[in-house]
């Protein structure tokens, strides 16, 4: 029932097909939505500390499944997991959250609106009870089930250490894809993700590509704009402070800090907490 709670027991009609034949399904999958919504999908994980890069290889590739009908299946963690959450509802695609506390828990905070909006329209689950409060070791737990719902995992960004690792480790475990998106070699933020595809991940760095791996047919993002100042093109390539922008292109810290400011306000760029600015 779309927006009720369900109980969906192992061995029985309506669990899962793809989650029952990982190597430790749950006994029981708790949820609050639709039980419908539970097909295969993609899971896209990243982050919690994510970078406006990280963000936007998140809307990207959600933006893609969503317009492709792929569910998007997340942990609706802060940061890369709630973009890809937020982005599949909002191009009205469907998606689906795996938590590690009750499926009724909002948890986290941050992430409450799209955690309603999926209970209305999609489904939460969880195979802890209704109720029942997160705690540390329940995360690492659930990161299985979002792999074994999924054909495949999609890695958006990732520093060292990263719980994205665990998420990857379930899923060869259960004879999933895991697919990696690369990052620059100066960024931190980004080391995780780039030791996966070091270690045999595939390596995906737009839609066309994933699908290509995956051998899924689906319609591209239409018609994105792409910024041609130069700024953007070098903070692209890798976030940096003001400093060290103006020497790369040239320009007096003036200019730059105006170039900055301006970008900044037509969103096109963000600053990090460390003062650099990256691309959104």
């Amino acid at each position: 029932m779309r927006g009720g709670r369900f109980v969906l027991r192992l061995g029985t009609p309506g669990y899962p097909e793809l989650l029952a034949r990982t190597p430790d399904p749950p006994e029981r999958l708790y949820g609050v939505g639709d039980p419908g919504a539970l097909v295969p999908g993609l899971a896209i994980v990243g982050s919690r500390k994510a970078t406006p890069y990280g963000l936007r290889c998140a809307r990207m590739f959600a933006e893609w499944a969503a317009r492709s009908g792929i569910t998007v299946i997340s942990g609706a963690a802060v940061g890369c997991d709630t973009e890809a959450h937020r982005t599949a509802l909002a191009t009205g695609g469907p998606s689906v959250a795996v938590l590690g506390c009750g499926p009724d828990i909002d948890y986290p905070r941050r992430s409450a609106q799209e955690l309603a909006t999926m209970r209305a329209e999609h489904a939460v689950v969880s195979e802890y009870p209704f109720g029942h409060q997160p705690t540390r070791w329940t995360f690492v737990r659930r990161n299985r089930i979002i792999a074994g719902l999924s054909h495949a995992v999609l890695v958006v960004e990732a520093g060292l250490p990263s719980g994205t690792f665990s998420t990857a480790d379930a899923a060869l475990d259960a004879g999933r894809d895991v697919v990696a998106v690369p990052g620059s070699i100066f960024s931190p933020e980004s080391r995780g993700a780039n030791r996966l595809i070091r270690q045999g991940a595939a390596m995906a760095t737009d839609p066309a590509e994933l699908a290509a791996l995956l051998g899924w047919e689906g319609s591209l993002p239409a018609n994105t704009p792409v910024c041609t100042d130069p700024a953007v093109r070098a903070l692209t390539a890798d976030p940096m402070c003001p400093d060290d922008l103006a020497r790369a292109l040239g320009v007096d810290i003036v200019s730059m800090a105006r170039t900055l400011g301006s970008l900044e306000a037509q969103g096109l760029i963000a600053r990090y907490p460390d003062g650099r600015y990256g691309v959104t």
